[in-house]
């Protein structure tokens, strides 16, 4: 019978071909493992896959000696997990095989002497030679780099090989767990200490990569939050005082690290279109014990305020290709045309929430994508129509991530996702 960790990592590469996002799929098969090291396996094991699929599939098809296309969803599944064990996972490789061919044998009977074979021949004569980022970039980006082959010729030809090649590179590791404390539990660094979890300072203020124990009980008590260190840079971008809009608030990270970093008499409206997200946003708040925070139903295309903002902030929903190591699964899921369409609906956000900001006022646009189209594309295009609006100087210690007077957080030159943001401010 195969491990439930293996089992459950089966499920999760179902629900996410069938449309659920990993984090979502796995957030659910977590929930009945009580042991931590079937969740750690089962994470491991789903992130890896995804992150490593165009090679596992290169693989598959070279010792299978079929096409994608000819493999039945659930046993390709299969044996993207076995692949992956036997190539990157150090675990016993008997039971990487067997157990998957117990896998496939519960998803389809027949298959089972298939996936054996398959998996068999990969443990026997290893996978085929990578071709040569050198001579091939694209080649390389789109088997050994695990890039859709739309995505590598793109960033082939707009970064330049060595460039792209680095992205695709970045790509492939794991992100790390950033985290901020909460700063109404005085003692928060010291219990993680006593549970094994080491900190280590970025050069975002107050943001920290941890390492080693576990954080789960800390998550839950409201204790920390685990936070990109590009989301935690963005948020404190919001630097002034007075009445402030997170346009597209949830899951509530950025809004809630605004309202703790906030002026005394600041308040931040925590908008969300999504009653669902809203709801989990609000009980966030509640237990991180947020003050000056007031979630709000709202819509940043159709917002329904009638008073002006000392701020606004608009982390714009964008293609998320700048979080492929965190979110493996969004390089499976995005098209050649999602930069364009998402750029389409940024453009008009940035239109509708203009009119709320106060002259001298802030509105910092943001997103976890480094597509020209969703960035500077963007930007320029709305301050060539908003002649009231001008580029501000980021402070002080934001510059070191600067691009000119834009952010640009690289995961090629940094850990982490990436991101981009700029800070407008409305003179008249």
């Amino acid at each position: 019978m195969p491990s439930p960790a293996r089992k459950a990592a089966l499920d999760v590469l179902r629900a996410v071909a069938q449309g659920r996002t990993a984090a979502d799929a796995l957030d659910r098969a977590a929930a009945p493992l009580r042991d931590e090291r079937d969740r750690a396996l089962l994470n491991e094991l789903v992130l890896g896959s995804l992150r490593r699929r165009g090679w596992l599939d290169h693989v598959i098809v070279a010792m299978s000696e079929r096409p994608l296309q000819k493999l039945q969803p659930a046993i390709l599944d299969v044996l993207r997990l076995g692949a992956y064990q036997l190539l990157f996972l150090r675990v016993a490789q008997h039971a990487a095989v067997s157990e998957s061919v117990e896998l496939a044998r519960a998803a389809e009977p027949r298959a089972a002497g298939f996936a054996n074979a398959v998996l068999r021949r990969l443990q026997r004569d290893g996978p085929p030679a990578e071709p040569d980022p050198a001579l091939d970039p694209v080649g390389w980006m789109s088997t050994a780099g695990s890039l859709p082959r739309w995505l590598a010729e793109r960033w082939n030809a707009r970064l330049g090989a060595p460039a792209a090649l680095a992205r695709a590179r970045a790509g492939l590791e794991a992100a790390p767990t950033f985290l901020r404390l909460n700063p109404r539990v005085p003692d928060a660094a010291a219990r993680l200490a006593a549970a094994d979890v080491a900190l280590e300072p970025t050069l975002v203020p107050d943001a920290f990569v941890a390492r080693g124990g576990s954080l789960g009980r800390f998550m839950e008590q409201g204790v920390v939050y685990l936070q990109d260190a590009g989301s935690q840079l963005v948020a404190r971008l919001v630097a002034a005082a007075g009445l402030w809009l997170d346009a597209c608030a949830a899951p509530g990270g950025k809004a809630l690290l605004m309202a703790d970093a906030a002026a005394a008499g600041t308040r931040i409206v925590a908008a969300e279109a999504s009653r669902a997200r809203l709801a989990l946003l609000t009980r966030l708040a509640a237990r991180w014990g947020a003050n000056g925070l007031l979630p709000v139903a709202a819509d940043a295309l159709r917002p329904p305020f009638r008073c002006l903002f000392d701020g606004i902030l608009l982390d714009a929903p964008c293609s998320g290709l700048g979080t492929l190591a965190r979110n493996p699964d969004i390089r499976w899921r995005s098209t050649p045309a999602d930069p364009a369409r998402h750029a389409d609906r940024q453009r008009a956000m940035l239109e509708s929430l203009a009119p709320l900001v106060r002259a001298g006022g802030q509105l910092v646009y943001a997103t976890c994508s480094l597509e020209p189209e969703e960035t500077h594309g963007v930007i320029d295009a709305f301050l060539e129509h908003h002649d009231s609006f001008t580029e501000a100087d980021l402070p002080e210690w934001a510059r070191d991530f600067a691009v000119g007077k834009r952010v640009e957080l690289e995961p090629s030159r940094r850990a982490g996702d990436g991101f981009f943001a700029v800070v407008l401010r409305r003179t008249s």
